[in-house]
C-alpha cells in the first residue's frame, strides 16, 4: 500500500496529554505534521507542545462535550488551513467485578471511549471529507477478546471497534478512511495504574502469553505513525494481534471456561478493590468533571 507523507499535513490527536497520544503527538510532527493536541489538562498539553517538532497547539475540550469538539474542529482549521488526519485516541479504564463496580465511574468509562469517540469523529468529519483525509479509531486487545474484571472497558473498545467499520463503509466514497488501532498492555499511565492493584496485576500475568506482557510504548506508536502513512483499516501495536482476527470467534467461550476457574481463585481477594478510573489520566478527567 502506498504511503501518504506527513510532511505538511495537520493532525488533530485526542487524549494527547500522556501515553500513547503525547508520544504520536510528537512522533507524528517529527515526521513534518502539524499536531493540534486536544485534551483535558491544559499544563500538560502545554509542555507537550512545547517539545513539538514544527508548528502545533493545544486545545482544551472534554471530547465528550459536542458544542466543545465542533468549536475546537473549526478553530484547528481556522488557524491551521485543513485538517488531514484525526486520531480518536482518548480513553479511560476502571476495573474489578461488575457487580460491585462504581455506577458513575463505569458509565464514564463508556462515556469518554465510545461516545466520545463518536463525538469526535462527528465534529471532523466534514474536514476530513474536505482534505479526503483519515480517521484513526484507537481500540484494543479489549475489542477482540472478552475479560472478566474490564466489562466497561471491554464493552467500550468493542462499540468503537463496530463504530469504525461501519463508519468506514458509510464515508469511504468521500474520500475518507477510516482505520481501527489495536494496542495489547503497553507501558502507560493507565496500564500502570490499573497494576496497582495487586489482584488486576496478578490477574495480567496468568493471561497466556504473549497477552501477559506488558510492551514498551515507543515501538507500539512507531506502527500506528506506519498504519497512519499507510491509510490503513487495521493497524497492530504489537505484532501478534494481527493473528488474533482469526481466533476471535473461539475467544469468548474460551475466556469464559478459564475467566471463571480465575474468578473462583481470586474470589475471597476481591473485596476491597478500587472501583474508581485508574491512573494519571482516570484522575484527570475525574478532576476536570468535578471542577468547579
Amino acid at each position: 500500500m502506498s504511503r501518504v507523507r506527513l510532511e505538511g499535513q495537520v493532525a488533530v490527536v485526542t487524549g494527547a496529554a500522556r501515553g500513547v497520544g503525547e508520544l504520536l503527538a510528537r512522533k507524528l510532527s517529527a515526521r513534518g505534521a502539524t499536531v493540534a493536541l486536544v485534551g483535558l489538562e491544559p499544563e500538560a498539553l502545554k509542555e507537550v507542545a512545547g517539545r513539538l517538532h514544527g508548528e502545533g497547539g493545544h486545545w482544551y475540550a472534554d471530547v465528550t462535550d459536542h458544542a466543545a469538539m465542533t468549536r475546537v474542529a473549526q478553530e484547528v482549521k481556522e488557524r491551521f488551513g485543513k485538517i488531514d488526519l484525526v486520531v480518536a485516541n482518548a480513553g479511560v479504564a476502571t476495573g474489578g467485578p461488575f457487580a460491585d463496580s462504581d455506577p458513575d465511574a463505569w458509565r464514564r468509562v463508556i462515556e469518554v471511549n465510545l461516545i466520545g469517540s463518536a463525538v469526535t469523529a462527528r465534529a471532523f468529519l466534514p474536514q476530513l471529507a474536505e482534505s479526503r483525509g483519515y480517521l484513526l479509531q484507537i481500540a484494543s486487545l479489549a475489542a477482540l477478546t472478552p475479560a472478566p474484571m474490564m466489562t466497561a472497558y471491554c464493552a467500550s473498545k468493542s462499540g468503537v471497534e463496530a463504530f469504525a467499520h461501519s463508519l468506514r463503509a458509510e464515508v469511504g466514497h468521500k474520500g475518507v478512511r477510516v482505520g481501527v488501532g489495536y494496542l495489547s498492555w503497553t507501558d502507560t499511565d493507565m496500564v500502570r495504574g490499573a497494576d496497582q492493584d495487586e489482584v488486576m496485576r496478578e490477574l495480567r500475568q496468568r493471561l497466556p502469553w504473549p497477552s501477559n506482557k506488558t510492551y514498551p510504548l515507543g515501538p507500539a506508536v512507531d506502527r500506528l505513525v506506519d498504519g497512519i502513512e499507510r491509510r490503513s483499516a487495521h493497524v497492530y501495536g504489537q505484532w501478534w494481534l494481527r493473528g488474533m482476527q482469526g481466533v476471535r470467534g473461539a475467544l469468548p467461550g474460551l475466556i469464559g471456561t478459564v475467566g471463571q476457574r480465575e474468578m473462583r481463585r481470586f474470589g475471597p481477594r476481591l473485596d476491597g478493590m478500587r472501583v474508581g478510573l485508574v491512573g494519571a489520566g482516570g484522575a484527570a478527567d475525574e478532576q476536570a468533571r468535578h471542577a468547579p
